[in-house]
């Protein structure tokens, strides 16, 4: 599987490894307890640690990046309460490899001998596919576990959601990765040539992932360098893991609703390095110029009115220079959204306007305000009675320009922040001249 610590896509039985074997499957744990960084769910009070320690497991969904340790855990779980493990990989799968899986779970079970299932890639299986496993789950023919990097929200059936519990892997972190590496130099039988600042490099440039790390300690052990590498060095040797990034799936969701909610924050620091994350990813920049432009309306408004001319022009910017000249302009609009005045007013304006005009239907507006460019309108009293503002004392007639039935409603509320403040004086100012005329 590409998305797990010491899992393969077909992984192979249970067993000591031969010699040769790659490093990361040389140190599969062999117990639950030897699992890093997911004590959340394998530990005494976790999810996994209950059900193993009560010996009876229900079908779940294991979610989490690559390099989670998914493929070892449901390995551990079917030895652990004494079933039968049986692999499948939805890249690799079809209906004929699901009907076999199927059967052979019932013979064993006729046998006395339950099935753990194993799904690397669930999401990969269709709709229809999914809701095959429905009936086998049900009868308890076999306990399911999907492995999945996507969201299961998206990615499954609600019917097979309903029917299993999701528990979410996380990224390992540098405590994990730390105990992996010493494993990793104790089965090599030696140190790493690296020094304290090459040996934490290492670490971060795996991201999170641990087969990837142990990929790299391999190759680093193998290369035969006598004298410690410093960061520098290190870099020329090895490559960095790219960052875990799918443009249509979670990856892009999670950056750009974080970078969304650092703007909406004032944070411009953080913002910036979202937008950065997305950027160094492969992100499109006009998409994330899009959302900025999004944001300019939503967040920003009339506090600033200048915000929403300030994505525009990096959208010319960036247009008329491309990358990686043209992405100065991009940070120089996602810095200005993050430091100016905040305002949704236009926004909650918005909605309350489309609400009520989806509400009220029909309703005409009144006659007065209306044109009249022809006799019979003119006759039925089109325009009879309206006040030309400009010709007003003070430019402002204080006319009611509201459907009779409807009456005066308020959707735009200002704020005191910026440009909006000034906005506000303004409205009460003219509300005040329009009591005044009655």
């Amino acid at each position: 599987m590409a998305g797990d610590l010491f899992g393969d896509d077909d992984p192979a039985p249970a067993g000591t490894p031969a010699a040769g074997a790659p490093l990361a499957e040389r140190l599969r744990p062999k117990t639950l307890t030897e699992v890093v960084g997911q004590e959340h769910l394998t530990g005494a009070e976790g999810a996994i640690g209950r059900m193993v320690a009560a010996g009876q497991l229900s079908s779940m969904i294991l979610w989490g990046p690559p390099g989670t340790g998914k493929t070892t855990i449901a390995r551990l779980l079917a030895e652990a309460v004494g079933m039968r493990f049986a692999p499948l990989s939805a890249v690799f799968s079809g209906v004929a490899d699901l009907k076999k899986a199927f059967a052979d779970a019932e013979k064993m079970a006729a046998a006395g001998k339950r099935t753990l299932l194993f799904v690397d890639e669930i999401h990969r299986f269709n709709r229809a596919q999914q809701d095959g496993f429905l009936p086998y789950v049900e009868r308890g023919t076999v306990v399911l576990v999907g492995a999945t990097t996507e969201n299961p929200s998206f990615a499954l059936n609600a019917a097979l959601l309903s029917r299993a519990q999701v528990l979410v892997l996380r990224r390992l972190d540098e405590q994990a990765m730390a105990t992996l590496l010493d494993r990793a130099e104790a089965e090599v039988g030696k140190p790493l040539p690296l020094t304290d600042a090459a040996r934490e490099a290492l670490t971060a440039s795996a991201d999170g992932d641990g087969r990837f790390l142990l990929n790299q300690v391999e190759t680093l052990s193998a290369a035969g360098i006598a004298g410690p590498l410093d960061p520098a060095a290190l870099a020329q040797l090895l490559h960095r893991r790219m960052p875990v990034y799918d443009k249509d799936r979670d990856g892009h969701y999670n950056l750009i609703s974080a970078l969304h909610k650092a703007l909406r924050g004032s944070d411009p620091q953080a913002a910036l390095y979202y937008m950065a994350r997305m950027l160094v990813a492969g992100e499109e920049p006009l998409y994330v110029l899009r959302r900025l432009v999004r944001f300019a309306s939503e967040d920003v408004g009339l506090a600033d009115p200048q915000a929403l001319v300030q994505c525009l022009a990096a959208k010319d910017a960036y247009q008329f220079l491309g990358s990686p000249e043209g992405e100065l302009a991009i940070v120089q609009a996602c810095l200005y959204l993050a430091t100016a005045p905040k305002s949704n007013a236009a926004y909650a304006a918005q909605k309350a306007a489309f609400a009520s005009a989806r509400e009220t239907g029909s309703l005409a507006p009144p006659a007065n305000i209306l044109n009249a460019p022809t006799r019979l309108m003119k006759e039925l009293g089109y325009g009879a009675g309206y006040e030309y503002d400009h010709d007003a004392e003070g430019g402002f007639s204080g006319a009611d320009y509201w459907p009779e039935e409807m009456g005066p409603q308020t959707y735009y509320r200002p704020t005191d922040r910026g440009f909006e403040k000034r906005i506000a004086e303004r409205i009460a100012w003219w509300d005040e001249q329009r009591k005044a005329r009655g």
